[in-house]
């Protein structure tokens, strides 16, 4: 049994797979490997264009895109009496690995996204539901976004799961800052569904820094002084509106530009050592191909 990450220039080898180790090292590749049970030799091989700690989903879409594959495999590959697992059900899964297995604090948003594809809003619910309503947007809204929404990698990277801590240890704790910021970024949540169903990227625009002030009251770091700076210098540049990425602290930051604005601000933000991500919206979700 031998897993590479390409981009990360790491491996992991063992002579069956109980002997796969939580130690750090590619321990999400690992609890794939060891739910799935697989019987026989493998070489798995993954590589992710994100930047490590990116906070845009990258782990948990290696994570559903390494299941996805397994269970392919464990469908055709050793018994034709298996049925292949349904994307939610390999959604489900992916997150199950995190938050139970290795224990990783977090949410099930990514897991669904990257399974999925498209846009969806999604409802999460006390006993470990998932609801989810595909929003249907127009190609014109779709492109629109595509031109003015800049995505950049801020050059530091973050642990999602300490940040994640800390804020649900003050929401458990009923610090009043910290749930009056957590309904907001809820609230947040279903306006922008309202705004992208109205097609209103101005709304959209002023709801990501509304989403910004109640993000940054959530934890100690979660929007450190060279994201705080990197937002100033946007804005100044041309952008309407931005969001932290992920848990924060470090990662990437989503700045939409006011219309013809954003060559100017990639290189305010590039200025200051950002590094643009280009970028497309995918509505295929997981897919599964054998090489020929």
């Amino acid at each position: 049994m031998r897993i590479v990450s390409q981009d990360l220039g790491q491996f992991v080898q063992a002579a069956d797979i109980r002997d796969l180790e939580y130690d750090g090292n590619l321990d999400l590749l690992k609890a794939a490997v060891r739910q799935m049970q697989l019987e026989g030799g493998l070489q798995i091989s993954v590589r992710c264009d994100a930047p490590p700690g990116s906070g845009t989903g990258s782990s948990a879409s290696v994570g559903v895109a390494l299941l996805g594959l397994l269970d392919h495999l464990r469908a055709f590959g050793q018994s034709h009496e298996r049925t292949k697992l349904s994307r939610f059900e390999i959604a489900d899964m992916a997150c199950e690995l995190e938050l139970q297995e290795l224990e990783i604090v977090g949410g099930k948003q990514d897991q669904f996204a990257a399974a999925l594809g498209g846009f969806s809003y999604m409802e999460f619910y006390e006993e470990g539901k998932v609801a989810i309503e595909p929003v249907a947007i127009p190609d014109s809204l779709r492109f629109e976004l595509e031109k003015h929404l800049i995505l950049c990698y801020t050059g530091q990277s973050r642990l999602s799961g300490d940040t994640n801590e800390r804020m649900i240890g003050a929401y458990e704790a009923g610090e009043p800052v910290v749930c009056e910021a957590l309904g907001t970024v809820k609230r947040v949540a279903q306006d922008i569904y309202r705004a992208f169903l109205a097609g209103d990227t101005e709304w959209f625009g002023e709801l990501l820094l509304e989403e910004w002030e109640a993000r940054d009251k959530l934890a100690p770091g979660v929007v450190t002084d060279m994201m705080r700076e990197m937002k100033q210098r946007a804005m100044a540049a041309g952008a309407v509106g931005a969001k932290v990425c992920g848990a924060g602290g470090g990662g990437c930051l989503l700045f939409l530009a006011a219309a013809d604005q954003e060559a100017q601000v990639r290189r305010a933000l590039e200025a200051m050592g950002g590094h643009i991500l280009d970028f497309s919206f995918d509505f295929s979700g997981l897919r599964v191909w054998e090489s020929q």
